[in-house]
C-alpha cells in the first residue's frame, strides 16, 4: 500500500492494539538518530514495555552528509512480553534522507509504515545516495504505507519565533521525528520533556527549540489525516522490581566497579580508547566516587602493563579493548599467566581483521581468546550473552581472577556493548561477596607455593617478610629463577591444571528445552537472543529443539560432552566461520555443523530458524 491513506471520517486514526513493534530511526550522522532511538526506549521502558536496541553507527568519524557510508540508524523493538532481540523485519522506517532510504528499505516488512522526510529529496541527495530515479515517484515503495512528510520545513517554522538561526533550527528535526513516532505508538512526551528540560537547563533556546520541535512531530501527527491508523503496545508483565535501561557497556562498567566494592578492594581501568569499547572507560571515569580509578594509557601495551602493576599492588585491575587492541596486549597477558597475577581483560568484539568494521558486530575473536598466547598459555575465557548479563559475567570473572590467581578473558561484542535492555537493580544482598585471602606470614610463605585451587599467594608488596620475584622467567616454587627442564614441565603443568580445575567450581551446563532431541543449538555470547527466540517457535512447532548458551568457553562445564552426545544433531550458529565448532569438535568429537554469519551484524531469528529446519531436513525427518 501507498501513503495517501486517510483515518475515520472525523480525521482520527484507528488505534490498534499489537503485541510488538520493530521501529528503526535512520538517517545522517549528524542527524540525532542514536539520541532519538534513545529516548524513544527510555520513553518505552518507563511506559512498562520490554525494549531490545540495536544501534547502527558509521565507520567514518564524519562521512560526506547524504552518503550512504554516512547512515546512521537505531532500531527498538518494544513488546507486551519478554523479548529478547531486537526485532527482525522493521515495522516503522523513519528516513530522514534519500541515503537512509536505500541503506535500510530491505528491512521494512511489506505493508510497514516508511515516514520519509522530503525535503531532503532532492536532485543533489538522490546522487548521493546513487538512485537513478527519484523512489517517491517511480513506484518502487507501492508496497509500504509511504508517509512524505516535510520535516526539515516543519521543524523550522515550529521553532521560528526564538530566533534560532536556520542550522541550529533544522538540527531540532530529530525531535520532530521522535514526536511524530510517538503519537504513532501512542507514547507519552513527558520523559523526553523531562530529559530535554534537564539537559538543557542552561540553554534555554535549545530546551525550548527541542521542545517545540517534539510537539510539533506529535501534533503534525494527531491532526494530518495521513495516518488510517495508530498502535499501541501494552506494558509487560516483567517480574517486579525497579528496573533501568542499561546499555552492555554500562552493565559491564557497574559489573567491573560491583565486584571491586564486594571485595573490598579498589577497581583500577586502564585502556587505550577504542571502537566499541570505548564506554567502558567512559561510563567508570564518572564512577571515582565509588573508589574507582581510570588511566588512559598511550597503547594497549602500555594499558594491559599497568594492568599487571596494579594487580601485582592488590588492586582489582581490569582493561578493555576490542580484536586489534587485543593483539597488542597478548605478550603481556602471557607475562601476567607467568606472573599468575589475577586481571580481567574484556574484548568488546568487533569485524575484522585489522581496522575490519570497526562499529559492527562480530564475534571471531575466540580463537585469539583460547589459543592466541605464544607456548603454553592457558587463560579462562567468559562470554556474556547479553546486555543486562555483562553485569554478572563481570562479577564472576572477577571471583575466578583472584580465586585462581590468573588473567581472565571476558568476550562480549558490538552488539552487546551498543545495544540496551531493561535490567533489574539488585539489593546489596543478592550479590555474591568476593573473598579475597592476602598471604601475611613470613614463615610459611612461597611465591608459588600452591593451595588446594592450584593458586599462588597473593602477596602485597610492602608486607613484612614477604619480598619476591615475579616476571617472565620460569620460576621454581621459591620465586628463584629456574631453567631446569623438570621445573619447566612441572609448572607448565601446574598453570594448566589450575585453568582446568576451574570447571569444578561453575555450574554445570542448563538445557533451554529437553535434555535429548532432534537437534542442539549450541551457542555463545550475543547469539542468545536470537537463538533463543527460534528454538522457542520451532518447538511451538512440536519440533524435538533444544538449545544451550555456552558462559564458560575455557575450561567448558564438566556435563558439556553428556549434553552433546543426548542429541542426534548439533547446530552451532556463530558470526564467525566456526570457531567454536571447531573446539567442540576438537574436545568432544561430536559431528556438530556451523551456521556462519560475517556481515558485520547479528543473526535474524528468522535466519536461525531457517538453519534448524534446513538441518532437520537434511537429516531426512523434515521439510525445511
Amino acid at each position: 500500500m501507498t501513503s495517501n491513506t486517510t483515518g475515520r471520517p472525523d480525521g482520527t486514526a484507528k488505534v490498534e492494539q499489537v503485541r510488538s513493534a520493530t521501529i528503526r530511526f535512520a538517517g545522517d550522522s549528524g542527524d540525532g538518530m542514536q539520541l532519538a532511538g534513545t529516548q524513544f526506549t527510555n520513553t518505552s521502558a518507563i511506559f512498562g514495555n520490554d525494549v531490545a536496541t540495536l544501534p547502527d553507527y558509521p565507520a567514518e568519524i564524519r562521512a560526506p552528509a547524504g552518503t550512504l557510508a554516512g547512515v546512521s540508524g537505531f532500531q527498538i523493538n518494544i513488546s507486551d512480553e519478554d523479548i529478547y532481540t531486537p526485532g527482525d523485519r522493521v515495522d516503522a522506517l523513519i528516513a530522514m534522507n534519500p541515503a537512509a532510504l536505500k541503506a535500510n528499505v530491505k528491512d521494512l516488512m511489506d505493508g510497514g509504515h516508511l515516514i520519509l522526510n522530503t525535503d531532503e529529496f532532492t536532485t543533489a541527495n538522490l546522487a548521493k545516495a546513487r538512485y537513478a530515479s527519484n523512489p517517491l515517484e517511480d513506484g518502487s515503495l507501492e508496497h509500504f504505507r509511504v508517509c512524505q512528510v516535510p520535516i526539515t520545513s516543519h521543524t523550522i517554522d515550529a521553532v521560528k519565533d526564538l530566533g534560532l538561526a536556520r542550522r541550529d533550527a533544522e538540527r531540532c528535526k530529530n525531535f520532530y521525528a521522535l514526536g511524530l513516532v510517538c503519537w504513532l505508538y501512542d507514547r507519552p512526551l513527558e520523559p523526553t520533556l523531562d530529559w530535554i528540560r534537564d539537559k538543557f537547563s542552561s540553554r534555554t533556546e535549545i530546551l525550548g527549540a527541542n521542545s517545540l520541535a517534539l510537539r510539533a512531530g506529535y501534533n503534525f501527527g494527531e491532526t494530518a489525516e495521513m495516518f488510517a491508523v495508530r498502535f499501541r503496545v501494552e506494558p509487560a508483565s516483567l517480574p517486579p522490581g525497579t528496573y533501568r535501561n542499561l546499555t552492555g557497556n554500562q552493565a559491564m562498567a557497574m559489573g567491573l566497579a560491583t565486584a571491586a566494592i564486594r571485595a573490598d578492594k579498589t577497581l583500577f581501568y586502564a585502556s587505550y580508547p577504542i571502537t566499541p569499547a570505548s564506554d567502558i572507560l567512559h561510563e567508570l571515569a564518572a564512577m571515582k566516587h565509588f573508589g574507582v580509578k581510570t588511566f588512559q594509557a598511550e597503547d594497549e601495551i602500555a594499558a594491559m602493563t599497568a594492568v599487571l602493576g596494579a594487580s601485582f599492588a592488590g588492586a582489582l585491575a581490569v582493561t578493555g579493548t576490542s580484536g586489534p587492541g587485543m593483539a597488542l596486549k597478548q605478550e603481556a597477558i602471557g607475562l601476567g599467566v607467568m606472573a599468575e597475577l589475577p586481571c580481567v581483560i574484556v574484548n568488546v568484539q568487533r569485524g575484522g581483521p585489522s581496522t575490519g568494521l570497526p562499529t559492527k558486530t562480530e564475534q571471531a575473536d575466540l580463537w585469539q581468546a583460547v589459543l592466541g598466547r605464544n607456548s603454553e598459555c592457558p587463560v579462562p575465557v567468559l562470554a556474556a550473552s547479553s546486555a543486562s548479563d555483562c553485569f554478572d559475567t563481570a562479577i564472576e570473572a572477577f571471583r575466578i581472577a583472584v580465586k585462581y590467581m590468573t588473567p581472565v578473558i571476558l568476550l562480549t561484542d558490538g552488539y552487546i556493548g551498543n545495544s540496551s535492555e531493561p535490567w533489574r537493580i539488585r539489593s546489596v544482598d543478592e550479590l555474591p561477596t568476593i573473598e579475597i585471602h592476602h598471604w601475611t606470614d613470613p614463615t610459611t610463605f612461597k611465591p608459588y607455593l600452591r593451595n588446594e585451587f592450584g593458586s599462588r599467594p597473593w602477596a602485597i608488596p610492602g608486607t613484612p617478610g614477604l619480598q619476591h620475584r615475579i616476571g617472565g622467567l620460569e620460576k621454581d616454587v621459591d620465586g628463584n629463577v629456574c631453567y631446569e627442564p623438570e621445573n619447566h614441565q612441572r609448572m607448565v603443568n601446574e598453570r594448566q591444571s589450575k585453568v582446568d580445575g576451574i570447571a569444578t567450581d561453575i555450574p554445570d551446563q542448563d538445557v533451554h528445552g529437553d535434555a535429548t532431541g532432534d537437534l542442539l543449538v549450541v551457542g555463545w555470547g550475543g547469539t542468545y537472543g536470537a537463538i533463543t527466540a527460534a528454538v522457542n517457535r520451532v518447538r511451538a512447532q512440536g519440533k524435538r529443539v533444544s538449545s544451550i548458551h555456552l558462559r564458560y568457553l575455557r575450561p567448558m562445564p564438566r556435563n558439556l560432552g553428556t549434553v552433546l552426545r543426548s542429541f542426534k544433531r548439533i547446530l552451532v550458529p556463530e558470526l564467525n566461520l566456526g570457531q567454536l565448532l571447531l573446539l567442540l569438535r576438537g574436545d568432544y568429537l561430536v559431528d556438530a555443523t556451523g551456521l556462519n554469519k560475517v556481515q558485520g551484524k547479528p543473526f535474524l531469528v528468522s535466519e536461525i530458524e531457517d538453519g534448524i529446519n534446513k538441518t532437520l531436513a537434511q537429516a531426512g525427518g523434515e521439510q525445511p
